[in-house]
């Protein structure tokens, strides 16, 4: 009898220590993936910088670490969301031209835009916008303002103009503009803008909240885009799973020069 207890004793020893083991393990490679982690933006900010160590120390100028181009080398190439298709020629090639020209990034800059998707009560149902927002300098600090925004119900009313659109006749001045009533019975009133009239929907968003016909209902989704790197646009988001690549992310790279940066912004506006 008592040399069964005594055998049961030291099997709970046993598994007591095999299990403080296997949780020790498990507490390391949870810290370690919390590490590896950019949990907020700035934390990106940081490392793509190269602005404080694996372990979050933050540098300051000054520092002999602080924006060291070998630290940068180890940090950028686990900024990218290795889910996103990213060729890793394509980053290569974006990681060195980071480096050799010394670029980095901030909040404060001209080229920076957040992509706020967002849920609203529009006309009593609920319905689906995009928000583009940027930040703007005030006074001794700075705010996130409305850009533009994306709304399908607006891009509804405002169709393209038709390909045989009707005209106002250039004589119409004599008729001191009688047949604008018949004009605008015969085609949609956007027929009869200059061509290169483009819908005011910021405008039109603030017209519709004023009036209580639009209520934000809530934020479901957020990335930024980062037009301000010579050469290339990127795109950051936030990828909330377990493992090392998680956190804030580069989730899309393309190498543009600045024309097709206009031609990209103007589609992530839906213009």
């Amino acid at each position: 009898m008592i040399k069964t207890a005594f055998i049961l004793f030291l099997l709970s020893i046993s598994t007591l220590g095999f299990s403080q083991s296997r949780l020790s393990d498990e507490m390391k490679a949870q810290e370690e993936e919390l590490n590896a982690s950019s949990k907020q933006l700035n934390q990106f900010f940081r490392r793509f910088n190269g602005e404080e160590s694996e372990k979050g120390k933050r540098y300051f100028e000054g520092d002999i670490k602080y924006r060291d181009n070998k630290l940068r080398s180890k940090f950028i190439p686990v900024l990218f969301d290795n889910q996103s298709g990213i060729s890793p020629e394509l980053a290569k090639e974006f990681i060195g031209d980071v480096l050799n020209n010394e670029v980095f990034l901030n909040l404060h800059v001209d080229g920076l835009v957040a992509e706020v998707s967002s849920d609203y009560s529009f006309g009593g149902r609920r319905t689906g916008m995009l928000m583009f927002m940027k930040i703007q300098e005030q006074g001794q600090g700075s705010e996130w303002v409305l850009d533009n925004i994306s709304f399908g119900e607006f891009s509804k009313r405002f169709p393209g103009k038709d390909e045989e659109k009707p005209f106002i006749h250039p004589m119409s001045h004599e008729l001191q503009f009688m047949n604008l009533k018949k004009a605008f019975k015969k085609g949609a009133p956007i027929n009869y803008t200059p061509d290169n009239f483009k819908p005011d929907y910021l405008t039109l968003f603030l017209y519709e909240l004023n009036r209580g016909n639009l209520e934000f209902q809530g934020v479901n989704g957020l990335k930024y885009h980062f037009f301000e790197i010579p050469g290339w646009y990127i795109e950051v988001a936030n990828f909330n799973r377990s493992g090392m690549n998680s956190g804030w992310l580069i989730s899309n790279l393309v190498k543009v020069n600045k024309e097709q940066k206009s031609a990209l912004r103007a589609y992530i506006y839906g213009e």
